[in-house]
């Protein structure tokens, strides 16, 4: 070999690593989509509010002054106050990492038991599937708001409560989603390649099966976050949730509603906030499916 070709060897530039090349992909189509990005934009402010906002707050959320209650807003209160005289502005920012925390875990919940129960379907199929999918159908001829109500009608009225009730309600949304996903991939050539070299059921399961499949679920699981955010409020505004004085926007919304023509600023302010946080996930999650989907165009 001659001593240009070994300086080419050394200088050639190694093959683009797969993954990495997946990733830029995925960010390129992302990057495409500008609802989409405006949404990723909006959820990463919101986490960031929800961490550090609580300390920068002008105002404690539970501090009363009746002296100063339901006032307009102001360059004092910039959201005006509640009819206990409660600055909405501060309520709002301390309401954000209570609604963001109950989204997470209930998807959480929802995620883990739906996946484990989609993939213990799909795989072994059968009787196994037959009794799992019966089962997921009885939750799922409730509707989601009257189930996860009756869930916590059961348990009692309570942030705890109502992370498990929402929870319940997404397990069978997400068990559906990845039995039809396990069914499909089941039958590839190199799930049978592995099986024959005596790979376990586990094994094949969790890291050949799962790996591929994680697209839908992602997705399913942001989209499933503003379900979960509006579920909480919902069953906060009818008394079921968060507990006063607790800043919950859904809370805070069944309150300010017998204040609509007096002081409508009470309603205003925490129905925006919860209007605007499930429309960044929902369009942040349409532009995930559309970058994550492989038949999209690049």
């Amino acid at each position: 070999m001659s001593e240009q070709s070994i300086n080419d060897a050394m200088t050639k530039s190694p093959p683009p690593n797969p993954r990495v090349q997946s990733m830029k992909n995925f960010y390129r189509k992302l990057r495409k989509n500008k609802a989409a990005m405006v949404g990723g934009v909006l959820i990463l402010f919101f986490v960031i509010v929800a961490i550090i906002g609580p300390f920068f707050a002008p105002y404690e959320p539970s501090v009363q002054n009746h002296v100063n209650k339901l006032a307009t807003p102001s360059s004092e209160h910039w959201f005006g106050t509640d009819h206990h005289g409660r600055d909405i502005f501060s309520r709002i920012i301390h309401g954000m990492s209570i609604t963001l925390y109950i989204g997470l875990f209930s998807v959480i919940i929802g995620t883990v038991f739906g996946v484990l129960l989609g993939l213990i379907s799909g795989y072994y199929g059968k009787r196994v599937d037959a009794f799992i999918m019966r089962c997921m159908d009885v939750l799922l001829a409730f509707p989601g708001i009257l189930l996860a109500l009756a869930i916590v009608s059961v348990l009692g009225g309570s942030l705890t409560n109502v992370i498990i009730a929402v929870g319940i309600f997404s397990i069978p949304v997400f068990a559906r989603i990845v039995r039809g996903s396990v069914l499909s991939v089941r039958k590839l050539e190199y799930i049978d390649a592995v099986r024959a070299l005596g790979a376990s059921d586990g094994r094949i399961i969790f890291k050949h099966i799962l790996p591929n499949i994680l697209s839908p679920i992602i997705v399913q699981a942001t989209l499933r976050m503003a379900t979960a955010i509006l579920t909480a409020s919902g069953l906060s505004f009818l008394g079921m949730g968060a507990q006063p004085p607790t800043p919950e926007w859904g809370a805070m919304l069944s309150a300010g509603r017998n204040y609509m023509y007096d002081a409508p600023h009470v309603a205003l302010f925490p129905g925006l906030a919860i209007v605007i946080v499930v429309l960044a996930f929902n369009i942040f999650g349409d532009g995930l499916r559309d970058a994550l989907d492989p038949k999209m165009k690049n």
